[in-house]
């Protein structure tokens, strides 16, 4: 009985009623759409760390992270490589070889960190063999060819085929230099990173720096899913615990730290969002109970008893936040739905967000967790804002009410 009231009494004054269902769709609406904003922001930014970047697990002899020690080798690197393959939950292996070198060209010189990679095995850890804007990748030049980051290509001034010059440290610590050409450029979303790798085959960079046998510095591995990472690397440990095994989330911390100021930002944000329509509900039910004075008068003198009458008038509160946030809810899935697959554009902030290493352009995404989260947060502050309206109301004087005009 209740129910079926609360719902009529809500509609005997259609346009206030629109007008607070629209405030609280309107709210829930750009709650959730900025929420699967930033969580597909976020999200590509990972995606590109673990896929472009890191991979999800680094694996390198102890103190390697800390001193870059070029003669701290993975010992029995081969055999490490093909033991880590027999996981199941690993898809691609990467062995390779890392060291500080400057690189010139007839115009200019930088600082960078040369990589030593085999492509077969690179291209099952990483998707960089897709950012190739220009030429192949390790393919077209015979000896000696290198892979470098398009902002590296324009600031030394050099394009497909040019030859550049690489000074690096021996392993005996003697300096030396040798002549490369470019065999392709690409371009990710992280332009420092762009700067500063530049990718050879790991048999000409063994030439160079005058290395026998098998040697390597890192072992980059990609797992078959996300969010597994804790649990494969503390598998590789107890196998290797002569060996230091970190997951992305420790070699780039910031990330991590990213993404976890998000979650809390995001419900920061939506608290904001539903404070204010609290407030707006709040004002809008007190008007209803002035308005309906007598009638709440003439009720509790045929009877009603007071917790029906709480109930009632936050039954209908409920209804409104219910109404309201479902079109909310539903009119952000559908605006998320087409973004998802069109994607935001922000290239006009294309220089700052790359420089950050971030895409310009964004897929919102939500999982539905979040979704019934939001849901569940409306529902509970329809009931917190009904709270102090219905005791108002139980609060009246039937006698005194009868008698308002």
């Amino acid at each position: 009985m209740i129910w079926s009231i609360s719902w009529r009494n809500i509609w005997r004054s259609k346009t206030r009623s629109l007008v607070i269902i629209s405030a609280i769709a309107l709210g829930i609406f750009a709650g959730v759409f900025i929420i699967a904003f930033l969580y597909g922001w976020v999200n590509q930014r990972i995606d590109n760390v673990i896929k472009t970047e890191v991979s999800h697990i680094q694996i390198h002899q102890r103190e390697y992270m800390r001193t870059n020690d070029v003669h701290r080798f993975i010992p029995s690197a081969q055999k490490v490589r093909d033991e880590i393959l027999e996981e199941k939950e690993v898809q691609g292996v990467s062995a390779r070889l890392i060291s500080n070198a400057m690189i010139a060209s007839a115009e200019s010189k930088s600082g960078i960190q040369l990589i030593g990679v085999t492509p077969e095995e690179e291209q099952k850890v990483t998707d960089l063999h897709t950012k190739i804007v220009a030429g192949k990748y390790f393919e077209g030049i015979k000896r000696n060819p290198v892979v470098i980051g398009q902002k590296l290509a324009k600031k030394l001034n050099v394009k497909l085929r040019s030859k550049i010059v690489l000074t690096i440290s021996e392993l005996d610590g003697t300096l030396t230099k040798a002549a490369f050409r470019i065999a392709g450029i690409y371009k990710t979303s992280n332009t420092a990173n762009d700067e500063l790798k530049v990718y050879a085959l790991a048999k000409d960079m063994k030439k160079v720096i005058k290395a026998e046998g098998e040697i390597t510095h890192e072992i980059a591995i990609l797992l078959n899913k996300n969010n597994i990472e804790n649990k494969v690397v503390q598998q590789l440990q107890n196998k290797f615990p002569q060996l230091e095994v970190a997951p992305w989330t420790t070699l780039i911390p910031e990330i991590k730290m990213i993404n976890e100021n998000m979650n809390v930002m995001t419900y920061v944000f939506v608290g904001i969002i539903l404070l204010a329509l609290g407030f707006g509900i709040i004002n809008t039910m007190l008007m209803v109970i002035l308005e309906r004075i007598k009638e709440l008068g003439m009720i509790m003198a045929i009877g009603m008893n007071k917790l029906k009458i709480f109930l009632m008038i936050v039954v209908e509160t409920v209804y409104l936040a219910i109404v309201g946030g479902s079109i909310g809810i539903v009119l952000a899935v559908i605006l998320i739905t087409i973004t998802h697959k069109t994607g935001i554009d922000l290239s006009v902030w294309t220089e700052g967000l790359q420089a950050t290493g971030f895409d310009t352009i964004i897929y919102p995404e939500i999982q539905l967790m979040e979704v019934l989260k939001v849901a569940l947060l409306v529902v509970i502050t329809g009931i917190i804002a009904s709270i102090y309206p219905a005791r108002k109301a139980i609060k009246l004087n039937p006698s005194e009410a009868l008698r308002v005009d």
